[in-house]
């Protein structure tokens, strides 16, 4: 087997057959081994970390070094739409709304940890503040701004494996949100702890894969006249949603205002 098949391998295998490349991807701030998913290919993740044309061939090099045990191998380049781009991230306008939802959903998610300090929910303050925050994550996080992801986005590489992680990841996010609502229906407070903390944990890996590597390497990929597309197709469900995502975006600001307030408090 050349390197070539190895390019098309899933990087868990890869990283399971062969533990020590884990390493050498985390010298390149490539963090595969604690991902939930791991069915990426290994030319995927090379690509959408938009490595140099030298780094990338290092880093392909050292891991040839360990698959054949420092056997000459050939080392080929990825095939790629758009060559290397350095530099600052530049958000094409309908990626750039993705973006910007995300920073409310990051809101709630700093929160999480305060919000479950003394959690009790036979409390009705503290049921009520679990409830509308899983009201946020689900209409605003999931049917709002995921429904653009899964409907419209994501649909142009859906046969791309890093994709199909990032949507498995998706649904690992709701079976935690749907097993926090059974254990506030039973008052299981420390299965509500649990189960908002691993989303907390997924959440947060995932939107900053998105930000930083996958939406990046989408938006070169996208054509003029399929950014043009997404843009006014996003244009009609934000129109679509606009009381709504005011509404949640609104409390996602009171909610992180009032967590600030809280710790201020606590640190006086």
């Amino acid at each position: 087997m050349d390197m070539e098949n190895y390019l098309n391998k899933n990087i868990k295998e890869i990283i399971n057959q062969f533990p020590k490349i884990a390493d050498i991807l985390n010298e390149y701030d490539i963090a595969c081994a604690p991902c939930n998913v791991g069915t990426c290919l290994l030319k995927d993740v090379v690509e959408v970390h938009n490595l140099s044309a030298e780094a990338e061939h290092e880093l392909l090099k050292k891991i040839a070094t360990i698959i054949f045990s420092g056997k000459s191998v050939e080392i080929p380049k990825i095939k790629r739409k758009v060559a290397h781009a350095a530099g600052q991230i530049k958000y094409s306008p309908p990626i750039k709304k993705l973006v910007d939802e995300h920073v409310f959903i990051k809101k709630l998610l700093a929160a999480i940890p305060v919000m479950l300090e003394s959690i009790d929910v036979s409390h009705a303050e503290d049921k009520q503040i679990i409830l509308d925050s899983i009201d946020f994550i689900r209409s605003y996080a999931d049917k709002y701004h995921h429904a653009k992801e899964e409907a419209l986005l994501f649909k142009k590489f859906e046969d791309i494996e890093i994709i199909k992680a990032m949507l498995e990841e998706h649904d690992i996010g709701r079976g935690h949100v749907k097993a926090v609502i059974e254990a506030v229906e039973k008052k299981d407070n420390q299965k509500i702890i649990e189960r908002l903390t691993a989303y907390r944990e997924l959440l947060k890996d995932h939107i900053k894969k998105e930000d930083d590597l996958l939406y990046p390497w989408l938006d070169k990929n996208l054509s003029v006249s399929e950014i043009g597309e997404l843009f006014t197709k996003f244009s009609g469900i934000d129109k679509q949603y606009e009381a709504a995502s005011q509404k949640y975006e609104g409390f996602a600001n009171k909610i992180e205002e009032k967590i600030q307030n809280k710790e201020v408090l606590q640190n006086d």
